[in-house]
């Protein structure tokens, strides 16, 4: 993936930008309400270095004074300007099974910027019920309304043998992106975006750790999707 220059600054790299999202998380539990923040804080709540952490904000312009820290609302609002968040993302979920349901009940969405808008799936059994306030459409109806409901995002949580034609679907009806849980790597034209998270090969990276034997010093903010 490309890298995102904020502000016309510094290059942010992908792994800055999910260094950045974990600083985010840290500064949702801090008074915004002019209360100041150190990098030193934020490092250690992220397990990464108070240097790390200085490159990362510096990258997003003059915020913080030497000795006083930053800002935390102003942190705050800089980052998600940062990270493109700073306004609403319209997304829709296929594949309506119990992940999905989870998903759907998490409200921190909302809250980060993010809005499911509809639901789809294959099962006769499940399309035209509502679930959490939204019905349940056919996939094959996806080309026709995700420009409908003006979404850009997608959240896929199907079977792997479906995921490719779903995300083709996708593809036609102009979304921008893909969080895929299916375990399968997609084929997506280089204009759509694509994030895997794969539950699997997270636990496999657990288990080589815990073999290893030794301390995980590559911090939160290196993980890959």
């Amino acid at each position: 993936m490309g890298e995102h220059r904020p502000g016309g600054g510094q290059r942010l790299s992908r792994a800055a930008a999910h260094r950045l999202s974990l600083y985010l998380r840290t500064l949702a539990g801090w008074p915004l309400d002019g209360t100041k923040v150190s990098s030193g804080r934020i490092a250690e709540a992220c397990g990464v270095s108070d240097a790390q952490v200085r490159r990362d904000l510096a990258a997003l312009g003059h915020l913080g004074q030497r000795g006083i820290g930053y800002d935390a609302g102003e942190l705050a609002t800089a980052i998600r300007a940062a990270l493109g968040i700073d306004r609403l993302w319209r997304a829709v979920l296929v594949g309506v099974g119990n992940l999905a349901r989870a998903l759907l009940r998490y409200q921190g969405f909302r809250a980060q910027g993010f809005e499911i808008v509809g639901l789809f799936d294959n099962d006769p059994g499940k399309t035209g019920h509502i679930v959490e306030g939204l019905v349940v459409e056919a996939w094959d109806r996806l080309p026709v309304r995700v420009p409908e409901l003006r979404a850009e995002l997608a959240v896929l949580a199907v079977p792997a043998e479906a995921a490719q034609p779903v995300a083709d679907l996708l593809v036609l009806a102009g979304v921008r992106g893909v969080l895929n849980f299916a375990p399968v790597l997609l084929r997506l034209p280089s204009r759509v975006k694509r994030v895997n998270v794969d539950l699997a090969i997270q636990l496999e990276q657990l288990a080589f750790l815990i073999q290893l034997g030794k301390p995980d010093n590559s911090g939160p903010g290196d993980q890959t999707a």
